[in-house]
């Protein structure tokens, strides 16, 4: 059932077309991320759809007495109640009917005969109602809720209006998820939350009862949560089945097939619009030429596909190679103020390695990277770095901007010996050209100070790259512009990222870090979930059998000698068997040798036979070693 519909939506600013021609419907239960370049309207369009804004044209209709919930990236709300109290306002009509239940519980005492027949009759009924809309379960409905948003027991009581911006959203989109609207609207729902709660939000959307209309720059968080995907362009919203990487591939083969008939017309224009040229003079073939000019003109012209929006050219060169050991750290300590974070944390980086440091908010995982590259001391311990290594590091606080500086003045001052136009050809490929080189950093938005800083770091030519954050603030198409040139990067590297998507991209090894120390899984960001929850179920499982670990742990004796016997055989005949396979090959070159020292036909006869027997020995042979390997591998499992 259609729940929501646009048609033909147009919203324009001061005369100008932000997007046009915009049709959406959205169904019960559907899972829709809504995606597009910045800048193209994705915000304003959902404003459009809950009613925040009207179109320039174009009509919405709603489903009667939809419900809908919208969180705004910048989603607050007023309130003097506590955290606890204003969740439990979501719920109010069920606590009317629960002191309603009170209520007839004590007249029942005071009642008898038939009006106590039709008390508990309605009691009944209005009890079933209480249950079926979740009225027993509706406080542990909220602990989950807050528990999954990292609002624990311990600040149910605090005053909504202590919370900081990034907790009253977060509570804010806790609030909606309990309210469980038809239709939930998301602006960037993942903003100011961890992995772990982002891991929680995708588990719980996946069964969420209503339909989902998101926008993320979370591409990770898009293919857990969404089942089909929204691409807004200026003059059309186009819908893809499936989730953002299948989007992805599907645009790709979209634009590659509209490219290719664009082609194919145009060869077929200019073709037609030569003939018309040459022959429209000429008597003999004027009526040709005349058909050819009106095929021309009733011809429905394609309009060149537009790839999307200029894209930056972000490349990271290693002025020198390093040499294979880059980095060791020894049984380290990091923490501020005295106050340790995490300890003992251990790592050794070979050259090429690209490593994702990972963790809890909080564990200190900047605090390492900036312990790694000297902005602050090891509590304990140290880091050494290897021979030839040159450290590059990116501070997501873009501290070392100087804000009074140009854009072109940034670059100049740190690299005064480098050509202007060499300056001007770096911005360029991070997006900044004409007058963008004379804004001051101050003027610059987040994502142009994140560019400018990697520019910046790109100039530097180093091989060892420390970055923490590197993706805050960019937009998608930056995002994976970054993602292709730390992948083709001739260095080492270390990266902190909240990007899942991007981690999984990158890297080739995720360090976890804990209070208890590190722990370092050889494997982009996938593997290192799949191998820890391996290690969590092998942990429980070790714990409710210690009496049959101990057992597994220390084989009866008998069958220990027993096994030992037969893995002793095993090997005689494995290495027998090898020792045959050598004296077959060594024949089979001797036999080589001879035929190619030998003209008589009758003899390289015999030869060719001799070598056909070894040939189908041998491989009788290599047959055997190979089930008596399999067996001797499976007993020493």
């Amino acid at each position: 059932m259609i729940i929501l519909q646009g048609n033909r939506l147009e919203r324009s600013f001061s005369g100008e077309v932000l997007f046009d021609n915009i049709n959406i419907r959205i169904a019960e239960r559907d899972r829709l991320a809504l995606v597009g370049r910045n800048g193209a309207g994705k915000t304003t369009l959902l404003k459009m759809l809950v009613g925040e804004e009207e179109p320039t044209s174009g009509d919405i209709s709603r489903k009667r007495d939809l419900s809908v919930s919208y969180l705004a990236q910048d989603s607050r709300f007023e309130s003097e109640k506590t955290i606890f109290e204003e969740m439990l306002q979501v719920f109010a009509d069920l606590r009317e009917t629960e002191q309603r239940l009170r209520i007839m519980e004590a007249e029942m005492e005071d009642l008898a005969g038939s009006e106590l027949e039709k008390l508990m009759a309605d009691y009944d009924q209005l009890a079933e109602a209480f249950r079926s809309r979740g009225g027993f379960t509706y406080e542990a409905d909220i602990k989950t809720v807050l528990n999954g948003f990292k609002f624990d027991a311990s600040m149910w009581e605090m005053k909504i209006s202590e919370l900081s911006g990034g907790q009253n959203t977060r509570l804010a989109l806790a609030k909606m998820l309990l309210e469980k609207p038809e239709l939930l609207v998301l602006d960037e729902p993942t903003n100011h939350l961890d992995i772990e709660t982002i891991a929680w939000l995708e588990n719980y959307l996946t069964s969420y009862p209503g339909a989902l209309l998101i926008v993320s720059h979370d591409r990770y968080f898009l293919d857990k949560v969404a089942a089909e995907t929204l691409d807004l362009t200026r003059h059309s919203l186009d819908r893809y089945a499936g989730n953002y990487s299948a989007f992805m591939d599907l645009k790709a083969e979209k634009l590659a097939a509209e490219n290719k008939r664009y082609e194919k017309q145009a060869k077929t224009i200019a073709k037609l619009e030569d003939f018309v040229q040459r022959n429209i003079v000429r008597a003999s073939t004027s009526k040709r030429a005349q058909a050819r000019r009106k095929q021309l003109e009733k011809m429905e012209r394609l309009e060149k596909p537009q790839t999307g929006q200029k894209s930056a050219h972000m490349t990271f060169q290693a002025g020198k190679p390093s040499g294979n050991v880059v980095l060791t750290v020894r049984d380290a300590a990091i923490g501020y103020d005295g106050r340790i974070l995490s300890q003992p944390l251990s790592l050794e980086v070979s050259k090429f390695d690209a490593i994702a440091v990972v963790g809890p908010n909080g564990i200190g995982k900047s605090t390492f990277i900036k312990s790694i590259a000297g902005e602050i001391p090891f509590l304990k311990g140290g880091a050494r770095y290897g021979a030839n290594v040159s450290a590059g590091y990116y501070d997501q606080n873009q501290a070392h901007l100087t804000k009074t500086n140009t854009v072109l003045e940034e670059l100049w001052q740190a690299f005064p010996a480098s050509p202007e136009l060499e300056i001007r050809n770096r911005l360029g490929a991070f997006l900044f050209s004409g007058d963008d080189v004379k804004k001051s950093v101050a003027m610059l938005s987040g994502g142009e100070r994140a560019r400018l800083l990697l520019a910046k770091l790109s100039m530097e030519n180093n091989n060892f790259l420390l970055l923490d954050e590197p993706t805050n603030h960019l937009d998608i198409d930056s995002k994976e512009v970054l993602e292709n040139a730390l992948i083709d990067f001739d260095g080492t590297l270390i990266f902190v990222s909240h990007d899942r998507y991007f981690i999984n991209r990158v890297a080739t090894k995720v360090l976890e870090i804990s209070a208890a120390g590190s722990c370092l899984y050889l494997g982009d960001y996938d593997y290192y979930l799949s191998k820890k929850a391996e290690l969590e179920v092998q942990k429980d499982t070790d714990a409710a059998s210690d009496s049959s670990t101990e057992v597994s742990a220390s084989l009866d004796y008998q069958q220990q000698k027993a096994s030992q016997k037969e893995q002793r055989r095993l090997k005689r005949q494995i290495n027998d068997i090898e020792q045959k396979l050598e004296e077959l090959a060594a024949a089979q070159q001797e036999i080589h040798a001879q035929m190619l020292l030998t003209n008589e036909a009758e003899e390289l006869v015999h030869l060719q036979e001799r070598l056909e027997e070894m040939a189908s020995e041998e491989e009788q042979t290599m047959e055997e070693w190979a089930i008596l390997s399999e067996q001797a591998e499976r007993g020493l499992k």
